[in-house]
C-alpha cells in the first residue's frame, strides 16, 4: 500500500494519539472544514444498539454482560456505518483501531469496497506535560465550558465565565495516577500502530502540544493533501 487512494472512493483517515491529545476536538474541526464524518467507537456502539440492528443486538448483549465488544462486532458495525449516505465524502476514525489486530481487520474490511487508509495522523505529545494538562481539567456542570487549573482559570474563582454558574466538576479519572496509567496502556497497546502505519506509508505526524489553532492548521493541510 503506497498511501494513494483508489479513484472515486471516499477517503478514510485515522487520528492516533493518547487520551487527552485532542483527537475528538480536531476530528470535529475536520468535519466542519472538509465535510468528513467523525466516527468514534463509543458513538458507533451506542447508535448500533439504539438502532436494533443485528450487530447492535450482539453488542448490547456483550455490554450488558459486562464484557468487551469483540473486534468482529465492531468491524460489522463500522461496515454498516460506512455504507450510509453521509459517509460519501469520507470519514475520520477516532478511537479505532486500537491494536494492530484491529488495524489488520479494518484493512481487510475496507478492501471489500476498494478503500484503504489514506492517512493515519499521529498527534504527538509529551507524557509528562500530558499528565499536567489532563489532571488539571475541570468543567462547568451547568453549560459544559472547560477550564484548567493552570492554562484556563475562571475570571472569578469557581464561577463559570460563560453562564455564571458555580457548579464546577472534575472527572474522577482526571488525576495524575490514573492519567499515567492510561498513557502506559496507550503505549503498550496502541503505540505499535505507529510502526504499522509507517510501514504502510500513510503515517503523518503532528506536534499536538501547541495551540489548538496551529494543530488544526497542520492537520488541515495533511487532510487537504489526501481529500483533494
Amino acid at each position: 500500500m503506497d498511501g494513494s487512494r483508489q479513484p472515486q472512493t471516499p477517503p478514510v483517515l485515522i487520528l492516533l494519539g493518547p487520551p487527552g491529545a485532542g483527537k475528538g476536538t480536531q476530528a470535529r474541526m475536520l468535519e466542519e472544514q472538509f465535510g468528513l464524518v467523525q466516527l468514534s467507537t463509543g458513538d458507533l456502539l451506542r447508535a448500533a444498539v439504539a438502532s436494533g440492528s443485528d450487530a447492535g443486538k450482539a453488542a448490547k448483549a456483550v455490554m450488558e454482560a459486562g464484557d468487551l465488544v469483540s473486534d468482529d462486532i465492531v468491524i460489522s458495525i463500522l461496515r454498516d456505518r460506512l455504507s450510509a449516505p453521509d459517509c460519501t465524502k469520507g470519514v475520520i476514525l477516532d478511537g479505532f483501531p486500537r491494536t494492530t489486530a484491529q488495524a489488520e481487520a479494518l484493512d481487510k474490511m475496507l478492501s471489500e469496497t476498494d478503500q484503504q487508509i489514506d492517512a493515519a495522523i499521529l498527534l504527538e505529545v509529551d507524557d509528562v506535560k500530558m499528565v499536567v494538562r489532563i489532571a488539571g481539567r475541570f468543567t462547568c456542570g451547568a453549560c459544559g465550558e472547560g477550564y484548567h487549573d493552570t492554562f484556563k482559570t475562571p475570571r472569578i474563582a469557581d464561577t463559570c465565565d460563560s453562564c455564571g454558574a458555580q457548579q464546577m466538576t472534575r472527572r474522577a479519572d482526571d488525576n495524575a495516577k490514573t492519567v499515567m496509567s492510561r498513557l502506559d496502556a496507550y503505549h503498550e497497546q496502541t503505540a505499535p500502530l505507529i510502526a504499522y502505519y509507517k510501514e504502510k506509508g500513510v503515517l503523518r505526524r503532528v506536534d499536538a502540544m501547541g495551540e489548538i489553532a496551529a494543530i488544526k492548521d497542520a492537520i488541515g493541510a495533511l487532510t487537504k493533501s489526501v481529500v483533494a
